[in-house]
């Protein structure tokens, strides 16, 4: 692909992503809408208000337009992002477009029904190395955006995550009763599988992710001896791991 960067960790630097979406339209981490729109139509009802975090210029905030869901707000770091793609989506008038960081999301308290992010918190860890040991450094910048989402939440909300990660990995980021929700996950895919998880806001954890919250604050795993090599690894191309 002509968009690839020389090294993973260029996927956390803004000025990739601006220089990218100068050039590049359109692009679809973990496949487009179609892929997983029968997930999604049963935990998002037409009315919901939605924030789709880290939004890119993927199709899928228009596809849910088009699909019924009007009240659609959209985030992303890149400047360029946001211009281009509010120019693009201009005739979708209840549709918004806002630059943010989604650490620090500038909405009051229960204000949307759902929050979608679609490989954002991926490209988020690409440069760990393992699943079994996350940096410091990413696990504050993981949990200041889960508190951020589970904030802006409302009652009964549903925080919606799709992912290339495998559950036992990712439900060890989730699982904490500190968000105040509950977990479930789905999956779609052919040959490739990947995750769709749903976080509902006011339940509670069940007694099996209660239980893995529990050893991970007070028995941690060990890791492996030989886990072997990652995505995640510099001289490995990410995309090649989440594209469908």
């Amino acid at each position: 692909m002509a968009n690839l960067p020389d090294k993973n960790s260029s996927y956390k630097d803004v000025t990739y992503w601006d220089e990218r979406y100068s050039r590049e339209q359109q692009y679809d981490w973990l496949g487009d809408f179609s892929k997983f729109q029968h997930l999604l139509e049963k935990v998002i009802k037409k009315e919901d208000s939605v924030l789709i975090l880290g939004c890119g210029n993927s199709s899928m905030s228009g596809d849910m337009y088009r699909a019924g869901y009007r009240s659609i707000t959209n985030i992303d770091y890149s400047p360029v992002c946001i211009s281009t793609m509010s120019a693009r989506y201009s005739h979708c008038a209840e549709m918004t477009w806002h630059q943010m960081d989604v650490r620090q999301l500038s909405f009051d308290d229960a204000s949307f029904d759902v929050i979608l992010e679609k490989a954002t918190l991926d490209a988020i860890m690409v440069e760990e190395k393992t699943p079994w040991e996350v940096s410091p450094e990413t696990i504050c910048f993981i949990h200041q955006a889960l508190t951020e989402i589970s904030r802006c939440l409302k009652p009964g909300g549903r925080f919606v995550s799709i992912t290339f990660a495998q559950p036992f990995f990712r439900k060890r980021l989730y699982a904490r009763s500190g968000y105040g929700w509950s977990i479930q996950q789905h999956s779609y895919g052919e040959g490739l599988e990947y995750f769709l998880f749903v976080m509902t806001k006011g339940e509670a954890l069940s007694p099996e992710d209660a239980e893995l919250e529990r050893k991970l604050l007070e028995e941690p795993e060990p890791r492996p001896a030989n886990t072997g090599a990652t995505q995640n690894e510099e001289n490995e191309d990410f995309l090649s791991n989440i594209d469908l």
